[in-house]
């Protein structure tokens, strides 16, 4: 009695004893706010469907979220790791096996097996038929299959957010794509304006040659405007063909026209100012978090195989050497239990330096998640400083677009009155040609800044 008493309190003592340590968030240090970021609030980051209110980029985006390849292998290894979850999780449980076995062993003549079957039993050869039923329990001193798991949870969250940040990633190109694709449609349209207008100066100049009031030159340099512009639209065009065909490809299709809705202003919500903190709910952030968490885990995994295990076995069924009473019960009865202790004594250092490459590596992952918090924290300062200086970029060429227009409609009054050359009047139009691109644009510019912001602020998970 008091020996099992001895036994079982060694055994709790050995099971308050636990390898590694519990988890704790590095030190980050954050800044108070953002840089370039106005007064942070506690509201929440819209979701996407709330976010992107233009019909075409909406059904594109859900597109693209069926049927996207790359979301799918990262939500197959989603799948992966949560199979091995499962797994890990059935380690606190113990093996059963169940054996079927028939054999027939044949002694020599000569060997003394040999000549003690042929004196008991007739025969040299003896047949063995066992069914058996194997148990074998693993305890967990150490809290190594509890680290197991623990490193298996944070992979599946791991791979959870890094799926999220796929999507992300994912929904900010199809948004930048598509608004670089209404662009080019507006810059289009422009182009063929400006080819109507440069068709009506070479018009009015081969007149004012053929009266002689200027000369050949002239017609020539009209001309040669004319060609420029023309060359500009099926360079847009292939533009467009091809961000189509890229669009298509991250829809997950293949290359096809793309619908798209023309942009207006109220096409993307308002994303306000956002404390620090909100990089807590980044994709990448949390993924390289988790993947902290399973490196720490695994330092308490690797830590405890340099540890002794005790395994408590046991094995039941019938046996016999004979098919006719094999199944007699309670004859063919047998059993047996055991437990074991093992200690790893002299591996060539294997355990050891796992272990301390496991070391190494939560390490590591430190410093790649706190390499992730300062990348987010600058992306978000980037998309704040782009956005507030594209805005201001994008007044000054209104404001240059509305006086070179101005410009231009006097040159074409004053060549028409002869007042002008027609370099002024080639020189007002190429101007304001380029004028109206760069506010398209930076039209454009404006859209994908806002949604650089929303990307880099997380996308709208909770």
């Amino acid at each position: 009695m008091k020996t099992r008493l001895t036994v079982l309190f060694l055994l709790a003592a050995l099971a308050g004893c636990r390898v590694g340590k519990d988890y704790k968030r590095p030190d980050l240090a954050l800044p108070e706010r953002f840089r370039n970021g106005p007064a942070a609030d506690s509201v929440r980051l819209p979701n996407l469907h709330d976010f992107f209110r233009n019909e075409g980029l909406v059904t594109l985006i859900d597109s693209a979220l069926r049927q996207n390849n790359n979301l799918k292998i990262a939500a197959a290894n989603t799948e992966i790791a949560r199979t091995t979850l499962k797994r890990v999780r059935l380690g606190y449980f113990p093996e059963l096996t169940a054996q079927l076995t028939a054999n027939r062993n044949i002694s020599s003549r000569n060997s003394l097996a040999g000549i003690g079957n042929e004196q008991f039993i007739g025969s040299r050869s003896v047949d063995d038929f066992t069914t058996s039923l194997g148990f074998s329990w693993e305890i967990d001193l150490w809290g190594r299959i509890r680290k197991e798991k623990e490193e298996a949870v944070s992979r599946l969250f791991e791979a959870g957010e890094v799926r999220k940040a796929v999507q992300t990633r994912l929904v900010a190109d199809l948004a930048t794509g598509y608004y670089t694709l209404l662009m080019l449609d507006e810059q289009r349209a422009i182009a063929e304006s400006s080819l109507i207008l440069a068709d009506s100066t070479l018009r009015i100049t081969e007149v004012q040659f053929r009266v002689g009031d200027t000369h050949a030159l002239a017609v020539q340099q009209a001309r040669a405007q004319l060609e420029q512009t023309r060359q500009l639209v099926p360079q847009i065009e292939q533009s467009i063909l091809q961000q189509e065909n890229a669009l298509s490809l991250l829809a997950g299709q293949y290359a096809e026209r793309i619908r798209r809705q023309p942009a207006t202003p109220d096409d993307l919500a308002p994303v306000g100012a956002y404390p620090v903190s909100a990089l807590s709910v980044r994709p990448d952030v949390l993924s390289a978090e988790w993947s902290l968490r399973a490196a720490n885990a695994r330092t308490g995994v690797t830590q405890a195989q340099m540890y002794p295990t005790l395994t408590i076995s046991a094995s039941g069924g019938l046996n016999s050497f004979r098919t006719s009473n094999w199944f007699t019960v309670p004859g063919s009865i047998f059993g047996l239990l055991s437990g074991s202790l093992a200690q790893p004594v002299f591996q060539r250092r294997q355990l050891k330096t796992q272990y301390e490459q496991a070391l190494l590596e939560r390490e590591k992952a430190v410093y790649q998640f706190r390499q992730t918090v300062l990348e987010g924290y600058t992306q978000v300062s980037d998309a704040l400083a782009v956005a507030e200086k594209t805005r201001e970029q994008y007044q000054l060429a209104l404001n240059r677009e509305n006086t070179l227009r101005e410009g231009l409609v006097s040159a074409g009054v004053l060549f028409r009155t002869g007042s002008a050359n027609y370099l002024e009047v080639i020189s007002a139009q190429s101007n304001y040609l380029q004028a109206r691109l760069q506010a398209s644009q930076l039209r454009r510019d404006l859209s994908v800044a806002r949604v650089e912001l929303y990307r880099a602020m997380g996308g709208g998970w909770k």
